[in-house]
């Protein structure tokens, strides 16, 4: 746990875990299983999560576990979904992203090494911002893991899945590494093999659905959207952090400026420096709060996005299929008939019948998790829009009057 820092490199090491609201929607009122993650702890450059498990279901073998997991047992545990064929017609839930700490730990070093330019209180001041700002970021990710759970444990076929039992039962290390480089540049080709076929099937592969042409369409420009209002969001964040460390330096030099001399001078000084130390947390949390309920909503939202593209795409690749095995039918019934050809026929009918059965069902369930998909989006959006409102009018509030009773105090000086 972190008591505050006596070495810069001990944020870095440990930090608790307190929860975070994420921007996501999801109907708790379902108690059969309840996944949270009641702890965290960072150790240099990897994070373990303490998962809680609380269940009436009787596939399980307790009604409460505590199991211990790292990042790779997530990103496997994602892997298992995305590579069922039987889930190919649901929107698999966006995999956490990698626990990122490098930020940080640049910013850390930075400080370590400016050290000796500035007074012992900015010095001071500066380290609780970079406290603060770890803290933010491991706290996001611990929720970004959380709401993967809780999305899988209250989907009604995936929380059925063998797979995430295992991850949820096992009291044991799940024996999961991460990539080597190897592997990585496998997945490097793999991955870019995956686009490769996408922008083939979407060039070659009519949908004569209106609705799911329609929805590829919508998802394509509505991702390419999100990724811009996330970068200019995530800009906008920095801009209050930059602000927030103006703030700090403003108040140490007209502290030291106060310090050169006495009486009314002295207070004017001291007072002022005072309200930007004020100012300073008050900017601080506008930051925080933008980049929780503003920046994190639709970098989520731009991950779900893209694992809804993929449904689509893994339905134009089983209409790809349907119609390949409906001229395979063609041909086999156009030849010759006899003993062989009729073989033939019947294999292509099967297949076909397979290929034409896997496309219904993945249209009538990706209907449904699309249309979902929708309701969850708006419903997220709304929530943490109308909260970002309420939280940027009370910070606008409390900085007007932090700058009234300043003015006040220093007309009655």
């Amino acid at each position: 746990m972190m008591d505050g820092i006596c070495d810069n490199a001990d944020i870095l090491n440990s930090a608790p875990s307190k929860k975070v609201i994420h921007a996501d929607n999801i109907d708790l009122s379902d108690k059969s299983l309840q996944v949270d993650i009641s702890d965290a702890l960072s150790e240099k450059d990897k994070v373990k999560f303490t998962v809680h498990t609380k269940t009436t279901l009787p596939e399980f073998q307790k009604p409460e576990f505590l199991v211990v997991r790292q990042h790779e047992e997530f990103v496997w545990l994602h892997d298992r979904f995305e590579e069922n064929e039987e889930y190919a017609g649901y929107i698999i839930p966006p995999c956490p992203p990698r626990p990122d700490f490098d930020a940080s730990r640049e910013k850390l070093q930075k400080l370590g090494e400016g050290e000796g330019t500035m007074t012992r209180e900015e010095f001071s001041k500066m380290k609780q911002e970079l406290e603060a700002e770890y803290l933010a970021t491991f706290k996001k990710t611990v929720a970004m893991h959380e709401m993967f759970l809780t999305r899988l444990a209250h989907h009604p076929v995936f929380r059925n899945d063998h797979n995430l039992r295992v991850f949820l039962e096992y009291d044991q290390d799940l024996c999961v590494r991460g990539k080597n480089r190897i592997e990585m540049f496998g997945g490097l080709v793999k991955s870019f093999s995956k686009t490769t076929d996408e922008y083939y099937l979407s060039a070659t592969v009519k949908d004569v659905n209106d609705f799911f042409d329609q929805e590829m369409t919508f998802l394509q420009q509505y991702h390419s959207n999100l990724k811009e209002a996330t970068t200019r969001s995530d800009r906008q964040t920095m801009k209050h952090k930059d602000v927030a460390d103006s703030y700090i330096k403003i108040s140490t030099n007209l502290l030291q400026l106060a310090a050169t001399d006495s009486g009314k001078l002295e207070r004017f000084l001291t007072k002022i420096a005072e309200t930007f130390e004020k100012l300073r947390k008050i900017e601080g949390r506008v930051a925080s709060d933008e980049d929780l309920k503003l920046s994190d909503t639709l970098r989520y939202y731009m991950r779900d996005t893209a694992a809804a593209k993929r449904l689509l795409f893994r339905r134009l690749k089983a209409l790809h299929t349907y119609e390949t095995a409906n001229r395979t039918l063609e041909k086999a019934r156009a030849r010759n008939k006899d003993v062989h050809a009729a073989l033939e026929v019947a294999e292509a009918e099967k297949a076909q019948t397979e290929a034409c059965d896997k496309f219904e069902q993945m249209s009538d369930k990706g209907k449904e998790e699309l249309t979902d998909f929708m309701t969850r989006r708006i419903a997220a959006f709304r929530k943490n829009l109308i909260e970002l409102t309420e939280l940027e009018i009370k910070h606008a509030k409390s900085h007007a009057d932090m700058l009234k009773k300043c003015l006040l105090f220093l007309r009655e000086e």
